[in-house]
């Protein structure tokens, strides 16, 4: 998420009542989260694990929860609580803006593009031409969708990353002010769920066609001319090269990457990277038909247990 202005070490430290170890006018251009940051951009570490993953980042500005060497052409942030404070600079940037309207005034339709009655665009969202917008589709603020697109009834674009940070007292989440882009020619079935990422985009790709009841977590990026069967959930922090195929009820882990025209059959689960041009299934998946081999193997079991007692 770029700042719409470029801010101040000083300014951003006053914004959330903070410390800071480097130049005052360090020049702080955004925030993101560390799979997706630049230069210029703030990341946030709370836990010594991950202190020098955050550092050794193309991140410039490091919100951190202690005073730790700051590396050359840096500067530091520093926070009792650095979620908190992320959370404040979201919430500063990017604050909540009720609507009144079905469809908001500041948002932008392209030429032929029919939204349906009850159907709800929010703030800023733009839409290309010639798209259908269904009835009970909702449209969070800033979302963007490209040319042809077809979002079918009650698919929603923009809910909040599923992202919580337990404490004592209970589950605190992290603010989404991340959007959603929908390339051109993209047809989303109905009931689909695709959350905003979190500071970055969730991106589905050119043509690219989703059954219904399928969900994308956060800063997702589906590639180009894929398919995605029904009832399909995919985590967030994917990665889904071009023209891959994924059947029914298939569950993804969060932060992998499908090779490009990788094939996964229906109710398969993923826990890890997958190479492409590939056809999966099973759980873990495995290449389909050495997967199929196994369980026929599985299936004789019982009667080598039997030979045995013989």
């Amino acid at each position: 998420m770029k700042f719409p202005q470029k801010h101040t070490l000083q300014q951003i430290a006053t914004i959330i009542g903070c410390d800071f170890v480097g130049d005052e006018n360090f020049p702080v251009l955004g925030m993101n989260e560390i799979h997706v940051v630049e230069s210029g951009d703030i990341v946030f570490v709370d836990h010594p694990k991950y202190y020098d993953k955050a550092l050794q980042s193309a991140a410039t500005v490091v919100l951190i929860n202690k005073e730790v060497d700051c590396p050359k052409g840096k500067a530091l942030l520093i926070s009792d609580d650095p979620f908190r404070d992320f959370n404040k600079l979201t919430k500063y940037f990017k604050p909540f803006e009720s609507s009144t309207y079905m469809v908001a005034a500041s948002a932008k339709v392209g030429e032929g593009t029919i939204i349906q009655p009850g159907a709800f665009v929010g703030n800023h969202v733009i839409i290309g031409k010639n798209c259908i917008i269904h009835s009970n589709v909702s449209i969070y603020d800033g979302c963007v969708i490209g040319d042809n697109v077809t979002l079918h009834a009650g698919t929603v674009l923009g809910a909040d990353a599923f992202y919580y940070k337990k404490r004592p007292e209970g589950f605190d989440k992290l603010i989404s002010g991340g959007r959603v882009i929908i390339e051109d020619n993209v047809d989303l079935g109905a009931l689909c769920t695709i959350d905003r990422g979190v500071t970055g985009d969730t991106t589905i790709k050119a043509g690219t066609k989703i059954d219904n009841q399928v969900h994308v977590g956060h800063d997702t990026v589906i590639g180009k001319k894929c398919l995605i069967a029904s009832q399909t959930g995919i985590a967030g922090c994917v990665v889904i090269e071009d023209e891959v195929t994924i059947w029914g009820q298939v569950g993804m882990t969060s932060g992998i990457t499908i090779g490009a025209k990788a094939v996964i059959l229906a109710q398969s689960g993923i826990s890890k990277s997958l190479e492409g041009k590939t056809t999966y299934f099973g759980y873990p998946a495995e290449e389909a038909r050495k997967k199929y081999k196994e369980l026929a193997s599985i299936r004789q079991i019982p009667k080598i247990i039997e030979q045995l007692k013989s």
